[in-house]
């Protein structure tokens, strides 16, 4: 990967993936101008146009256009992915963090519903990371009325499964988790995937256990602390502080942008401009 501007990553991948009606601009203005919506969280409609397309004439509804078919198609998804499969040796997997996300929701949309602890509309998200913070793996979004444990076994195995397509070794890492994830069948699949489980005991759930069933290892679990980094690096994204998305699609999407430009920026010489 050599130095340049973030936006002119993504039309590698884009370029080779025809959708939709013809693109009647260079690719990279596209991207610039939803990079630009990713970062700053300004409503579509009012995108400045003259900034990215100058004298052309080009509408926000066409930028979005292209956004949602590449969302629809799985290309921004897919971006990422590999991403990590070409750069796998820039991951420490000395250890793997994995936590909830929960994303306010102000119109709506699939995959919402309410959460009290939150006293509004939300969409979850399970994001798994190596050590350094670096996305590896992610659920689909979850209506907020479920808590992360929610049909978690099928969830985590999704994660799982995908990591491995991407030439990830699962077996003999360990893996840090709050309480929220002391699961049984959790544990279980951990321990079929090869992964050593540190995870917070929840004491509601073992009330009935010996306290030796399970030991967590207080000095790995403090590196838990690189996922909730992440989060804060994600809320550095104001269109990803508050879900106004209403398609799941879009709305994961631009998780996946963001997951892209972290990782480019913490281990390249790219810059983020617009």
């Amino acid at each position: 990967m050599t130095k340049g501007k973030i936006s002119k990553f993504f039309v590698q991948y884009l370029a080779s993936n025809p959708i939709g009606r013809k693109i009647k601009v260079p690719i990279w203005r596209i991207v610039k101008a939803i990079l630009y919506k990713l970062k700053t969280g300004i409503q579509w409609r009012h995108l400045p146009m003259r900034q990215f397309f100058g004298f052309i004439k080009y509408s926000w509804e066409s930028v979005y256009y292209h956004f949602n078919k590449w969302s629809q198609s799985g290309a921004w998804e897919e971006c990422y992915r590999r991403l990590i499969a070409d750069n796998k040796s820039k991951l420490d997997m000395s250890v793997v963090n994995l936590d909830g996300t929960h994303s306010p929701a102000k119109r709506g949309g699939e995959a919402v519903g309410y959460q009290g602890r939150k006293k509004c509309k939300t969409t979850n998200m399970l994001i798994l990371t190596d050590k350094q913070g670096v996305p590896l793996g992610w659920s689909s979004p979850i209506s907020g009325e479920h808590h992360d444990s929610f049909e978690l076994e099928k969830t985590a195995s999704k994660i799982f499964n995908e990591m491995e397509q991407l030439g990830l070794n699962l077996d003999g890492l360990f893996l840090n988790a709050d309480s929220g994830f002391d699961v049984k069948g959790f544990r279980e699949l951990c321990n079929k995937k090869g992964l050593f489980d540190n995870i917070d005991i929840n004491k509601r759930n073992n009330k009935n256990q010996n306290d030796n069933d399970y030991v967590v290892d207080s000095e790995l679990y403090k590196e838990r602390f690189s996922v909730e980094q992440l989060n804060a690096w994600v809320d550095g994204f104001k269109s990803l502080r508050i879900r106004y998305e209403t398609k799941s699609s879009n709305w994961m999407a631009l998780h996946c942008l963001a997951f892209a430009i972290i990782f480019i920026r913490k281990f390249e010489k790219f810059t983020f401009s617009f």
